[in-house]
């Protein structure tokens, strides 16, 4: 059944590929098909397998050994002896500890990387919208200016003036050339970085962006207590914590029960029973006890790093987000409006043969005041999902 899911799944993408698809159905193919994640699965997967043989006694040993003498001997004996290694109380569970600690870690850091690819698609999806945008804003102004030249061309007389106006006019129609030619190859290119993020080919995006209200920060920062990088730095703490604990219980010692049989061709077979004890009496473990708990001290100073820098991030993120809705509504709601009265006072006098120099001096005006508000609502929404991604959310 899951692999026929699955086969469903993919032949949805096959027919999506053809047209535009949606972020939200190339973050769930990425989701399941990234080779990242995959390999941290796997990893996973391998983890489990030694959580089942931490807890397992050690393998016994059978050993046989004979000596030379003859058979006519009482010490000529053949022996059989079966070998068992008892762990002090406690170690197995440590052992056990230690790889569902590990187990935990593995589990939290792929719900990071999971998150770091979802927000890794989101950033290349909005820069493909804004290249994408500003390039029709270019096409667009590309014709306006080649209208406007055809019609200052349509008078028989052309002052010195007007002449001037016309040349201005086609250096920036060749600047827009200039500008599209850019903006295509930068848009092959995030085509191209979006494809190796999904893990599989994307030509087209159907992306619609806009900006809207924006929450307080104190209300989003509420969302850190969920970042998965701090998640990772507190399993790591707890794998060292596993480590000092079974560091700590390897300085009692183990047993060795011994159980022996010797057979003697001409006299009487017996038995033997034994028992050994390990003696930790060099210092090794209490050595390898505090380097454990020299690490977990490392591992919580690590903690406290990443709390730190996850705080600045957000900080930062926000700053942005917000200079990127401020900048968006001063352009829109104030820049953009004069520009407009401006060309309703030019309009007139260009279509009398009037000054086109001026117009298009308005006219890359308005066209750097709408390539800063698709800058601006891009740069938004890449800001909004790092916060996403800070707050642990795909």
């Amino acid at each position: 059944m899951k692999s026929l899911k699955l086969s469903l799944f993919l032949l949805s993408l096959l027919s999506l590929n053809a047209q535009a698809i949606s972020v939200e159905e190339i973050i769930t193919s990425a989701l399941e098909k990234n080779p990242t994640l995959t390999s941290i699965t796997q990893k996973i997967s391998a983890n489990t397998s030694a959580i089942d043989a931490s807890n397992q006694f050690y393998n016994p040993t059978l050993a046989y050994s004979q000596n030379t003498l003859d058979a006519s001997e009482k010490m000529a004996q053949k022996n059989l002896t079966l070998t068992q290694k008892i762990t002090f109380y406690g170690k197995r569970d440590s052992l056990e500890n230690e790889s569902k600690a590990e187990d935990a870690v593995l589990k939290t850091s792929l719900v990071q990387a999971r998150i770091n690819l979802a927000e890794a698609i989101k950033e290349q999806a909005y820069s493909i919208w804004e290249l994408n945008e500003l390039y029709k804003i270019i096409c667009d102004y590309e014709d306006i200016t080649r209208q406007n030249i055809d019609l200052s061309e349509s008078y028989t007389s052309t002052t010195a003036n007007q002449h001037m106006g016309i040349m201005s006019a086609e250096l920036t129609l060749s600047d827009l050339r200039i500008q599209k030619s850019g903006l295509n190859a930068q848009i092959q290119s995030a085509y191209a970085k979006l494809s190796y993020l999904a893990s599989f080919e994307i030509n087209d995006l159907d992306i619609a962006l806009h900006v809207k209200s924006i929450d307080s920060s104190e209300e989003l920062q509420k969302g850190l207590v969920n970042n998965p990088q701090i998640q990772v730095k507190e399993k790591e703490i707890q794998k060292s914590r596993a480590l000092v604990e079974s560091a700590d219980l390897n300085n009692y010692p183990d047993m060795v029960l011994v159980a022996g049989y010797a057979y003697r061709e001409n006299y009487d077979d017996f038995f033997n029973l034994g028992v050994g004890v390990s003696l930790p009496i060099y210092g090794t473990e209490d050595s390898k006890e505090e380097e454990m708990r020299k690490r977990t001290l490392v591992a919580e100073s690590l903690k406290d790093d990443s709390t730190i820098a996850v705080n600045s991030e957000f900080k930062t993120a926000y700053a942005q987000m917000k200079s990127a809705y401020e900048v968006y509504h001063i352009v829109q709601d104030e820049a953009l409006p004069q520009i407009e009265h401006m060309f309703e006072l030019t309009n007139a006098s260009i279509s009398t043969g009037g000054d086109l120099f001026k117009y298009i001096d308005i006219l890359i005006q308005k066209l750097k005041l709408e390539q800063k508000s698709i800058s601006a609502v891009a740069s938004y929404h890449r800001y909004q999902a790092k916060i996403t991604a800070l707050s642990g959310e795909l």
